[in-house]
C-alpha cells in the first residue's frame, strides 16, 4: 500500500492512502464518466484537495487511466485469466460467465467503465477515448492470437477465422456491458453468453 502526504484545508498534515483513493476515483468514472464527472466529484469520493490530486496523480486524465489499469487488474477481472484457459471454448466460457457475473454485480455501478467511457467520451476528450479504443484493439489482438493458437494445436476447425472470432466475442462482450449498463440481470447475461457459446467453433 502507498501512501503520500497531503495538507487538507484545516489542521495538520495527514496521509492517505493511494489505493484507496484511486479506488474511490474509479468508482465516480464508472458512475459518472469520464466527461460527467468534475474533479470536486473526485476530490470529494477521494477525501483530498486538488493540489493533492494532482501531486499524486497528474491531471485528470492521467488520473482516469489510472484508474483504468486498477479496474483491469482487479481479482475479479475475467478478460486476462481467460486468455490462460487450457482450450478456446473455456476462453470464450470464462470471458462470458465472468462478464456476465462481473457486469451485473450490484456491488458497484454495472457494466464496463472502458466501453462506457469510450462512448461517452466528447471531443475535448479525445486522447482519453483513442486510449481507451486501443486498449479495445490490444485486447482484441491478444484474444486473436490465443485463437490462432488454438487452431495451430488443433483446438479450432482448420478453417476458423481467428480475426472475426476474436472480434464477435469482443462486440458480445460490449453488447452485454452496455445491458448490464440499462439493468440486465446476472441470470439474463447468462443466457446471452449461453446461446453465444452454442455458436463457438469447435474442432
Amino acid at each position: 500500500m502507498s501512501a503520500i502526504s497531503c495538507t487538507p484545508n484545516v489542521g495538520r498534515p495527514r496521509a492517505f492512502d493511494m489505493d484507496t483513493a484511486l479506488e474511490k476515483a474509479l468508482e465516480v468514472f464508472w458512475r459518472k464518466g469520464y466527461d460527467g464527472t468534475s474533479l470536486s466529484d473526485l476530490t470529494e469520493a477521494m477525501g483530498i484537495n486538488k493540489p493533492s490530486l494532482y501531486a499524486a496523480f497528474g491531471n485528470k486524465e492521467q488520473l482516469f487511466l489510472k484508474a483504468i489499469e486498477l479496474y483491469e487488474s482487479r481479482p475479479c477481472s475475467f478478460f486476462l485469466p481467460a486468455l490462460e484457459k487450457p482450450t478456446a471454448y473455456q476462453v470464450a466460457e470464462h470471458m462470458l460467465y465472468g462478464a456476465a457475473m462481473n457486469m451485473a454485480d450490484q456491488s458497484h455501478p454495472q457494466g464496463c467503465v472502458v466501453v462506457q467511457g469510450a462512448l461517452s467520451c466528447s471531443e475535448a476528450a479525445a486522447t482519453v477515448k483513442e486510449a481507451l479504443i486501443n486498449r479495445r484493439l490490444e485486447g482484441e489482438q491478444k484474444l486473436r492470437d490465443r485463437f490462432e493458437r488454438a487452431k495451430t494445436e488443433g483446438d479450432l476447425p482448420a478453417d476458423a477465422d481467428a480475426e472475426t472470432l476474436a472480434r464477435y466475442l469482443g462486440t458480445v462482450l460490449q453488447g452485454m456491458a452496455i445491458q448490464a449498463n440499462n439493468g440486465a440481470s446476472c441470470e439474463q447475461l447468462r443466457l446471452v453468453a449461453q446461446m453465444t457459446l452454442q455458436a463457438f467453433p469447435r474442432a
